[in-house]
């Protein structure tokens, strides 16, 4: 998928959130110019990575790194602390809601989560390990995720553990947005 059209899902998965189009439009500026193949391109979007490494990342307090791979149609609601492992991949159209941390358990290998398509991660919610979270997955408020998730799951708490499976609710659900 093209700059261009991964920018225009982020807006209006994003729309009437000023700060959550600021935060992922220069998010995937920087990680166009980050990921280029192109020396000549990674050297002309420099300033841009480090505005983007200074402000967003420094002074917002949103830790996404340049080089995470992320869908189209992220949505940052509230856009406060925010935390990604550079490891990550998260899917088209996920949800992420204020101080959520997405990691890995170790300093050594890649061992971060790997989040589906359509999923919404509830406020103050950690994912962490070497796991895989479904397609159409709802992860509630303060939820600890260690554990894989299926797909079409509803699942929250402390151990996080699934509360139901339903199959085209929370795509109807999410779709409301």
């Amino acid at each position: 998928m093209s700059l261009r059209k991964k920018i225009k899902a982020d807006l209006a998965a994003n729309r009437n959130n000023t700060k959550g189009r600021f935060i992922v439009v220069t998010f995937r500026m920087a990680n166009y110019f980050a990921l280029h193949p192109s020396r000549l391109v990674r050297i002309s979007g420099f300033p841009l990575v480090k505005f983007y490494q200074f402000f967003v990342m420094w002074l917002m307090g949103i830790e996404i790194p340049v080089r995470t791979q992320i869908g189209a149609g992220l949505n940052i609601a509230h856009g406060v602390s925010v935390v990604l492992n550079e490891d990550t991949i998260i899917g088209e159209n996920v949800l992420l809601r204020q101080f959520v941390t997405i990691g890995n358990k170790s300093l050594i290998g890649l061992h971060s989560p790997v989040i589906g398509n359509n999923v919404e991660i509830g406020a103050n919610s950690v994912l962490i390990g070497n796991i895989l979270i479904g397609d159409n997955v709802v992860i509630g408020a303060g939820s600890i995720v260690t554990k894989s998730i299926p797909a079409n799951s509803v699942v929250y708490g402390n151990p996080a553990k699934i509360m139901e499976k339903v199959e085209n609710r929370i795509i109807a659900i999410l779709s409301d947005k």
